[in-house]
């Protein structure tokens, strides 16, 4: 199948796009972080994530809330898709309120097989520039996996000891606010009766990026508000809302540090890497 959307690698797309203050003081609320933002003070770490948001009308959506399927990405065949995860480089700092430049390239379309059986992997790079000149450079991991009759949850991976852990309440609210502050329509995360009929989750998911936003946030609290150099993350196994989840951290060598967050079983539902 990969070798079908050949042609989409190297596809180029540019937008330009604002994070305001305004969205930042409702992400505050929602990740129930303190603080005043008011247009040039710094746009917090990952918070870009609120720009470039769908512009897609009602009648283009599929039936899971996503654009429906071409456009920029390839048109691939299979129902289900998911972030991922995600590796970033921080270069520059980046203000509210300033316009932003992304441009976005398709690196790789791979296709590969495993127990869910066959999955379409798009990797796409993102560059974000600021009035400082470059300030990230991203890469995402986006999944595509067939529709499955019933849920059958990936292999358990015990968490590791831990040096840290707070625990985070995750409710429907929470989700439901993440989504409206990323624009993101995917029924999965709001609406239960499609997540379980349709798609066959337990419960309602857990967005990557509201885990990978909060791991962040707890580190950068630990370490004083530091900005880090780079993170890197990848999802496990599904976090649903009824979940009791923990934020969890470990030191590693030459000012690393390992994170994750962790479902009520104990089990790794994230993981993630910070470089200071």
């Amino acid at each position: 199948m990969s070798e079908v959307f050949g042609s989409w690698i190297g596809r180029v797309e540019e937008a330009h796009d604002i994070v305001t203050a305004r969205q930042v003081r409702q992400m505050a609320a929602t990740l129930d972080v303190s603080g005043t933002f008011a247009d040039g003070d710094p746009l917090p770490v990952l918070w870009h994530w609120m720009g470039w948001t769908p512009e897609t009308p009602m009648a283009d959506l599929g039936p899971d809330g996503h654009p429906a399927r071409g456009g920029f990405l390839p048109p691939v065949p299979l129902e289900r898709r998911m972030w991922a995860g995600g590796r970033l480089a921080f270069l520059a700092p980046l203000r509210i309120g300033e316009t932003l430049h992304r441009r976005s390239e398709i690196l790789k379309v791979a296709e590969k097989t495993g127990t869910t059986g066959r999955m379409v992997f798009v990797t796409l790079r993102h560059e974000v520039t600021g009035q400082a000149g470059l300030a990230i450079r991203e890469e995402q991991d986006i999944v595509y996996i067939a529709m499955p009759d019933r849920f059958t949850p990936p292999p358990p991976v015990p968490a590791p000891a831990a040096a840290w852990r707070r625990d985070v309440p995750l409710d429907t609210v929470r989700l439901f606010r993440f989504s409206a502050l990323t624009f993101n329509a995917h029924r999965i995360h709001f609406d239960l009766p499609y997540a379980t009929a349709v798609e066959k989750y337990p419960g309602l998911v857990v967005h990557g990026p509201l885990q990978a936003m909060l791991l962040m946030q707890a580190a950068r609290d630990r370490s004083q508000g530091a900005v880090p150099r780079g993170y890197r993350f990848r999802g496990l196994r599904p976090l649903f809302h009824f979940d009791k989840p923990s934020l969890q951290g470990q030191g590693l060598a030459a000012g690393a540090e390992a994170l994750a967050t962790v479902n009520g079983e104990g089990l790794l539902c994230m993981q993630a890497e910070i470089d200071w």
